[in-house]
């Protein structure tokens, strides 16, 4: 296991430290398996989108080059394993009720690796509310009632919990019923229902739909919250279930792993860790990349799954359209902060709660046990409120906000200040999505571009989305390359 350049951690002994060790890092970092000149496929960027689209195309047979920047792989979605647990740096969370994920999770033997997260055999079995109105405690059931009935309001546009508007999350395509919700932001949705909310409802929607946004009321899009709803059957528990109860046992650069392994034992995959992509030169049929430190690369076709807000860092030559200039110069909102603390007491195990609208951090909940007995809970803010590598101790004071707490350790990435993310899993802005998705799916000539941020599906933003994302660019570039008569520029 080696030990990544990215992350912190902070214990009272050791003070604040950066760099993590992961399963996910790559050593040695550079291995090019062929002598080609021109390789079959390139694909930039190793996270769930560029890892299922080159171990697809490398299984197929192709020669495939795969560049990433980090040292490590997973993107935006890694593990940092201390002492024997999975701290999640960024995408956790996973269920069966999303396809592409449960495929893979089938495929390795895996599925016994799924957990649940939460526990309620303890004796802090309770859920803390504090809002502008105060501070009190109430069971997980008082808890969920109160959500369930607030995000129901929240959602029911149509007097059928939007399943008139949204019947079918997993099109990409809108009908005339969601435009009308297409330009709304949460705040203006809020706005709507409000002579319907109580004080505690209105926080209920706006601490649990910012921890999904990891933006602000104003700038977020309340149509993102309405199609993660349909995805999750319109129903508060279910959704609560498929975003943020059961995680892998062995961490998700485990899972990651797979992949890579994979593709690297086909004997079709070369790659390149610590290489940034500076140029996309794909103005003749063959496509031309060149990296920060002078390397040129050429091959018939190159899977680009460059995360939207840091798309523009990479030169395209012809440009990228219009469409995708604008998306990329908006860029998505979502600025989430997520800190893990590790924590004495045992019995905080069954533990959760809100502090909204006067803490940095919005919710945070027990999520697991360590080997030593220890409780570890994950907190999350939004908008980048709390840059936690900057002041631990503020870190430290927005985490005891929550509940008396003896902190022995604080795990973290810091998402907002990622050169190769600059934020975490997508959340649009209004009128964004009905306006550029189709536009940031386009193709242009021989590059695909694929990713978690414009995935087709009801579960775009998550893991699964990620994977639907590679393995549909995968399978173009394979139906292209393989049929027996091909011309390579004829079927662009």
């Amino acid at each position: 296991m080696g030990v990544s350049r990215e992350g912190f951690q902070w214990t009272p002994s050791s003070g604040l430290k950066s760099g993590l060790p992961s399963i996910g890092v790559v050593e040695p970092p550079k291995k090019l398996r062929t002598s080609e000149d021109i390789l079959d496929v390139i694909v930039i960027g190793a996270g769930y989108t560029g890892l299922t689209a080159a171990r697809d195309a490398s299984t197929n047979g192709l020669k495939t080059l795969l560049i990433e920047g980090r040292d490590r792989i997973g993107g935006r979605t890694w593990s940092s394993n201390i002492e024997g647990y999975p701290y999640e740096m960024g995408g956790t969370w996973i269920h069966w009720f999303q396809p592409h994920v449960y495929r893979e999770l089938s495929r390795y033997g895996m599925k016994d690796e799924i957990v649940h997260s939460t526990d309620f055999n303890y004796r802090h079995n309770f859920f803390s509310f504090e809002t502008a109105s105060g501070r009190r405690e109430m069971s997980h059931e008082e808890e969920d009632e109160l959500f369930s009935r607030a995000i129901e309001k929240f959602c029911n546009v149509d007097g059928n919990l939007g399943k008139t508007v949204i019947p079918f999350p997993f099109n990409a395509h809108w009908n005339k019923d969601v435009l009308q919700f297409s330009n709304l932001s949460v705040a203006d949705r809020i706005a709507q229902i409000s002579h319907d909310l109580s004080s505690d409802e209105q926080h209920a929607i706006e601490a649990f739909v910012l921890l999904c946004s990891g933006g602000t009321r104003d700038n977020s899009a309340f149509l993102d919250f309405l199609r993660w709803w349909a995805a999750g059957n319109y129903n508060y528990k279910t959704l609560l279930d498929t975003i943020i109860i059961f995680k892998l046992k062995c961490g998700q650069s485990g899972f990651a792993r797979k992949f890579f392994d994979e593709a690297i034992a086909t004997g079709n995959l070369s790659y390149l860790f610590n290489t940034t992509v500076t140029q996309v030169d794909s103005s003749k049929t063959i496509v031309q990349v060149r990296t920060a430190d002078g390397q040129r690369f050429q091959a018939k076709r190159l899977i680009c799954t460059v995360p939207l807000n840091v798309l523009s860092k990479v030169e395209f030559d012809p440009p990228l359209n219009r469409a995708k200039q604008e998306a990329a110069a908006l860029k998505h909102v979502n600025q989430c902060v997520k800190v893990h603390a590790e924590i004495k007491d045992p019995e905080m195990r069954s533990w959760s709660g809100v502090t909204y609208p006067d803490n940095e951090l919005v919710i945070g909940l027990a999520d697991g046990r360590t080997p030593a007995g220890t409780t570890h809970c994950v907190f999350f803010g939004c908008n980048a409120k709390l840059q936690a590598d900057e002041d631990v101790e503020k870190t430290l004071k927005a985490v005891k906000a929550f509940a008396p707490m003896d902190v022995e350790r604080l795990v973290f990435h810091n998402w907002a200040k990622d050169e190769f993310a600059e934020g975490a899993w997508v959340w649009y802005r209004p009128g964004m999505e009905v306006k550029y998705l189709e536009a940031l799916r386009e193709r242009q000539g021989p590059v695909l571009f694929a990713n978690s941020d414009w995935a087709s599906g009801g579960w775009r933003s998550f893991i699964d989305g990620a994977i639907q994302s590679g393995t549909e660019a995968a399978m173009t570039v394979r139906d292209e390359l393989k049929a027996p008569s091909r011309n390579d520029g004829s079927r662009l």
